[in-house]
């Protein structure tokens, strides 16, 4: 980012010169409820992270359906033990490996099964089945960076904590000469299936090994190094299956390391992991957390957390509790994925993890603007990935493409940084990787090469395939721009218009088309039927809208401002019912038709901004800001989604949202507080809305570096170069542009 980095040293000059620096007192953890989202369909990842780390870790319960795909449900309780890695807010279920249960006496090797009713004959039979055991969660502490439950069936207080690669568990037991504790294997997340593990004794403390598996992430492959505070006095493997295949021996494995305990004697775990090696995964360990003092880890944790958290500031001093509880929360919400995915002697480091269906609209243009050399590693991960396999990444899963979910957003995520001026990756290569990978022939990219677009009588999902390829096209021809390729600008400019193809100027709504150019029928707008119709996760209300990078084309295809405006208020009043007997879950968070708990509807409500009538921008950003951020378990109306949920908050709360991907534009909406300072590359972004209350809810005017603004955007460069925005709020609907 040469723009970028030009900026910083400018600033730094003007900031060594003029103040001193003082460092943040401020504990923004304590502004995190990090349940927020454990409840409902939020899917969050409830433990012990630091930012972006390579490990998540936290209680797995016994459940493996949908609500807990993160292992963690807020209306269970039971645990199967402390995985080492989670996913957060996704709606698939994977990963949760290494698990780790302090158990007290003798226990069956198992996940267990949960007891049929509350009687103690029903759990004293389902104890039986496992060594699962019920978390008391009145008891329950969970901030950034540390996570503490007690386990009522064997009297042990579990404690938790983490380094970027090194998940480190303090155990308080109970006086007993069958302390124990246990390395799972075999269990993990959902639809995950461990397929080879193994476990080798170094000494009387230390332990490595590896746990391979399949599920969502085809092959997994993760490594790791364990130590114990005090040697185990025994130890046993047990082996849960065993087999041969191609000429190989597989099995899949328990450990027990035994210890006598005195009362409150208390135990403590570090365990490394690495995507490499047992080596590697000792080398993390001996570099992030080669002593014992959980404490001084836990405080380091937290510094972490605040060190990223801090990059936010709410500086009103009449700020109601809950709204910097959401708003910390949801910034701590996209901080927890992508994933560190390399080793500590790594030359760069390199991330997993990558929900890019969801994150390019939100989460990644946040990071450009708080965390722009991550951004720069995020995208030199995402060329190594095309490296390996040919094409950009759809849905990257620790070492695996997924392919889950349509489109090809890690196109528009690389083309994104591309026009922002970043420049810590490969330029041509990720020329190279945007062009190749939207030129190749698979996942109906053919079809659109045949025909224009992708016919519905071909492939399912169609509509929502190509309409997300017409958003990629578009992000493409913006960084053929920014580099100079003008005859690839207007190839791919003109095929980003292939969505248009569905658009039916009968019904006014987008629709299957077939192979011979007729529309699928019958039609039924408020059908859905999940991933088995013309849309994903979606119905015909929702899709109509998905051409954020094409305003003009949906005004031109409704006739006037005028008629597009009223054809997009009749979004926000349709009758909100869903038909289908295998209706979408993703479709939540309903105003109208309007779907806030899942991403294609995320950028629509500017639209009013584009169209000149921002004042109901504001009136729905707000409506959506009290029904759909809360400070509850169930405080979200959807899956986190890896944090595009939280930063679609974060975002519009501070005023503006990115609405056409790869581009440098951010469009005002609705500031939800009057004074927020953002530390940018440049120094300080100073965020004000004068006047701001729940009546004064539109702006009236804007000023940048105290110059009126008469436009209803800010470019991406006035921002991360710092200066003073400054909102006019008052109580009249009005245009200032």
């Amino acid at each position: 980012m040469k723009a970028i980095r030009t900026v910083i040293i400018a600033a730094f000059g003007v900031l060594a010169a003029c103040s001193p620096v003082v460092a943040d007192q401020e504990d923004y953890t304590s502004y995190v409820n990090v349940r927020i989202g454990s409840g409902g369909h939020g899917h969050v990842f409830v433990g012990a992270s630091v930012p972006f780390g390579a490990v998540q870790l936290g209680p797995t319960s016994i459940p493996q359906q949908w609500d807990w795909c993160s292992g963690y449900h807020s209306s269970d309780s039971t645990v199967i033990g402390f995985s080492h890695t989670h996913l957060s807010g996704t709606g698939i279920g994977d990963l949760f490996d290494i698990t780790v249960m302090p158990v007290v006496g003798t226990v069956r090797y198992s996940r267990g099964e949960e007891p049929k009713d509350a009687s103690p004959e029903a759990i004293a039979a389902a104890q039986a089945t496992g060594m699962w055991s019920f978390a008391d969660r009145t008891k329950e502490v969970a901030r950034p960076g540390y996570y503490s439950v007690p386990l009522t069936r064997y009297g042990v207080t579990a404690e938790m904590t983490a380094t970027t690669r090194v998940g480190f568990s303090r155990y308080t037991f109970p006086a007993s000469d069958s302390s124990a504790v246990v390395f799972d294997l075999e269990n993990g997340g959902c639809w995950d299936r461990a397929y080879d593990t193994k476990i080798n004794v170094i000494d009387s403390c230390t332990i490595e090994g590896y746990r391979f598996s399949t599920g969502w992430a085809k092959d997994q492959k993760i490594f790791f190094r364990a130590q114990f505070s005090k040697p185990f006095d025994s130890f046993d493997k047990f082996t849960a299956k065993e087999y041969s295949e191609n000429g190989r021996e597989y099995s899949v494995n328990y450990f027990r390391a035994g210890f006598r305990t005195t009362e409150r004697e208390q135990v403590m775990v570090k365990v490394a992991v690495s995507p490499a090696s047992e080596e590697k995964a000792a080398l993390n360990m001996s570099a992030e957390l080669p002593g014992w003092d959980f404490d001084a880890t836990v405080e380091s944790a937290r510094k972490a957390w605040n060190e990223e958290l801090s990059k936010v500031k709410l500086t009103a001093s009449d700020l109601e509790a809950d709204a910097r509880t959401i708003f910390y929360t949801a910034l701590y919400h996209t901080m927890i994925m992508p994933s560190v995915f390399s080793d500590v002697d790594n030359p760069r480091t390199e991330y997993t993890t990558f929900s890019l269906w969801d994150t390019y609209r939100a989460q990644m243009p946040l990071m450009t603007i708080l965390h722009p050399d991550r951004e720069n590693d995020m995208v030199a991960s995402m060329l190594k990935i095309y490296q390996k396999q040919g094409r950009l990444p759809v849905w990257h899963l620790v070492g695996n493409e997924t392919d889950c979910m349509v489109g090809n957003p890690g196109v528009i995520a690389v083309a994104d940084a591309v026009v922002k001026g970043f420049d810590g990756f490969d330029k041509d290569l990720a020329w190279d990787a945007m062009k190749t990978t939207m030129m190749d022939t698979i996942r109906g990219l053919n079809y659109r090469q045949k025909y224009g677009y992708i016919p519905s009588d071909k492939m399912l999902e169609s509509i929502a395939f190509d309409m997300e390829y017409a958003i990629a096209d578009a992000a493409v021809a913006s960084a053929a721009d920014y580099l100079g390729k003008s005859d690839d600008s207007e190839y791919f400019r003109s095929r980003s218009y292939s969505y248009r193809n569905y658009l039916d100027s009968t019904t006014l709504f987008a629709r299957g088309r077939l192979s011979d150019g007729g529309w699928r029928t019958p039609f039924n707008p408020y059908s859905s039927e999940h991933r088995a119709n013309d849309y994903c996760e979606g119905n015909a209300w929702q899709y109509s809208w998905l051409a954020p990078h094409d305003y003009s084309g949906l005004v031109d295809f409704y006739g006037s401002r005028e008629k597009f405006v009223e054809r997009l208020d009749s979004l926000f009043c349709a009758d909100s019912r869903i038909d289908g007997e295998d209706a979408s879950p993703d479709i939540s968070g309903l105003i109208g038709q309007y779907a806030h708990g899942n991403e294609p509807s995320h950028h629509v409500i500017y639209f009013y901004t584009m169209a000149g009538e921002p004042y109901k921008t504001a009136d729905l950003a707000h409506r959506i800001y009290s029904e759909f951020y809360k400070n509850a378990d169930d405080g979200l109306c959807g899956n986190e989604d890896a944090g595009q949920m939280s930063a679609w908050y974060v975002l519009s709360a501070l005023g503006f949202y990115e609405v056409e991907p790869a581009s440098t534009r951010y469009w005002f909406g609705a500031p939800a507080f009057t004074d927020v300072k953002l530390k940018v590359p440049g120094g300080v972004f100073w965020i004000k809305a004068d006047g701001l209350s729940d009546e004064n809810r539109y702006i009236q005017s804007v000023t940048l570096n105290g110059k009126p603004l008469k436009q209803p955007f800010i470019e991406y460069f006035d921002i991360v170069k710092g200066g003073e925005l400054v909102f006019d709020m008052g109580t009249s609907p009005m245009v200032w542009y």
